[in-house]
């Protein structure tokens, strides 16, 4: 069942759309830089852009900074509200539940491919901005001294370039977990509705209004509890030291999240009267 889940996502043509979409608006902030040199000031602009010219090393890094706010939430949003919901308005789904197919497993089978799904975007967006930001801006050049290419740190300090992968690695990890959060809020009103549009819309609804909550000062007392609040916390990856206060709460709010979600869907689901 999973397998088959898996097969299906990648044959579907919106899954690559999403991927070339996610992957090219880095290729297209790197073709403007490229040709112009001109980068946003320090301080403006997505993480690490400013410093991108000198060293192409960082782009992975502005390139998950760029697409997290909106790309990347909506491409999961929509995979998320149409695992279930697209099944049932199509009549599919209860063709699936007639055969010999538990309604658990034929959920985990949803949520495995949407894993991997996430798992796929962010290592897709990953990849190509390295190889677009070594070949349009090139990587700085190894110091004569320690032999090793230093890159800027956040904090101020040097980082060589095996410790900006590592840290690009975890900061990958840690966006993907981000996004299950999505997916699980997804999934679970893809359980409640034969419309995959509704799905997407509610779970991007709800991240909306958890922006709009966030950057609100009056909501000060609910901003540690907001599905958004330490999406960006991953930047913490590339100072010297690493912050991790903020990481360990944002991979702890996404884990409540996730398992309060999924543990929803499962509820409604393994109860929901299938009659499309």
């Amino acid at each position: 069942m999973i397998r088959t889940e898996l097969v299906k996502m990648l044959r579907r043509p919106r899954t690559w759309v999403s991927l070339l979409l996610l992957c090219g608006l880095p290729g297209i902030v790197a073709a403007f830089l490229g040709v112009t040199k001109i980068a946003p000031p320090a301080g403006q602009g997505p993480a690490f852009l400013s410093a991108v010219l000198s060293n192409g090393t960082l782009y992975p890094a502005a390139a998950l900074a760029m697409v997290l706010p909106l790309f990347l939430p909506v491409s999961v949003a929509v995979v998320g509200g149409d695992a279930v919901a697209g099944e049932a308005n199509s009549g599919m789904l209860r063709y699936l539940l007639l055969r010999p197919v538990g309604r658990t497993r034929l959920l985990v089978a949803k949520l495995a491919a949407l894993v991997a799904f996430v798992l796929l975007a962010v290592v897709a967006v990953t990849l190509s901005s390295y190889a677009i930001g070594i070949a349009v801006f090139g990587a700085k050049p190894a110091s004569a001294v320690t032999g090793a290419s230093l890159v800027t740190s956040m904090s101020g300090t040097g980082l060589t370039t095996h410790q900006v992968l590592l840290r690009l690695a975890c900061a990958m990890l840690y966006v993907g977990v981000s996004m299950l959060g999505v997916g699980a809020i997804a999934l679970f009103l893809s359980t409640l509705t034969d419309s995959a549009l509704g799905a997407a819309l509610g779970a991007l609804a709800a991240l909306v209004t958890s922006q709009i909550l966030v950057s609100l000062d009056a909501a000060a007392a609910v901003h540690p509890y907001l599905p958004t609040r330490y999406w960006l916390a991953w930047i913490d990856f590339f100072r010297a030291p690493v912050l991790w206060h903020d990481i360990e709460r944002g991979l702890a709010l996404q884990a409540v999240y996730v398992a309060v979600f999924l543990a929803a869907a499962w509820a409604n689901f393994a109860t929901r009267d299938i009659t499309s």
